[in-house]
């Protein structure tokens, strides 16, 4: 939750209302096992939701011109992240794959992990979260182009409802080159190796 609104919720009120799920869940909070089970929740939500309390597009502002003049693909594959559905509060657990084409500077390769995790550790639906990182990198950095794919795994998919396993959801946001340029956003594909791409 934003910080505002977090700041309104007391820490007291946040493991009280832990409790409440636990008695409604059908057990007790007051016996022995679940006794700490209320702090330890309001813990993990300050890690699982830290994403709240920071400006990712902060993390895209150090950037670096001497390049040398490089303007091809710049590519980080593989960006593990853990999530939490916004409809059902389950873990969405996957990678994120980044790419741009930088205009005249480049950024630190940790910042743009840094981006994906501070867009992941809120309450998220994959398409959003697709669209925000590259419109983070996009609007920050500026390069003639952004390609952002995510591959992921939904528990809210897989531990409830239709209960199906072993199903991951692939969503992508080109911007730019990306978009326009076939053979560009192909070259992304073939670098993540996505297969089965089909260019337009």
């Amino acid at each position: 939750m934003p910080k505002a609104v977090r700041s309104r919720v007391s820490r007291r009120a946040a493991e009280e209302a832990v409790r409440t799920l636990l008695r409604w869940a059908g057990d007790d909070p007051t016996r022995e096992g679940l006794l700490d089970t209320p702090k330890r929740v309001v813990n993990a939500y300050r890690d699982w939701f830290s994403g709240y309390a920071v400006d990712p597009h902060e993390y895209m502002r150090r950037t670096f011109e001497e390049v040398d003049g490089y303007d091809e693909l710049v590519v980080l594959r593989d960006i593990s992240f853990e999530s939490h559905c916004e409809h059902h509060m389950a873990p969405i657990i996957g990678r994120v794959h980044v790419g741009y084409l930088p205009s005249n500077k480049v950024v630190g390769i940790s910042k743009l992990a840094r981006v994906v995790e501070g867009y992941a550790r809120r309450f998220q639906v994959q398409e959003k979260l697709t669209a925000q990182i590259a419109s983070c990198i996009d609007e920050v950095l500026k390069p003639r182009g952004v390609g952002v794919v995510v591959d992921a795994v939904h528990q809210c998919m897989t531990t409830r409802g239709v209960h199906k396993r072993g199903v991951s959801m692939v969503t992508s946001r080109m911007v730019g080159l990306f978009r326009s340029d076939a053979r560009t956003r192909a070259e992304f594909l073939r670098f993540i190796d996505i297969r089965g791409a089909v260019e337009a």
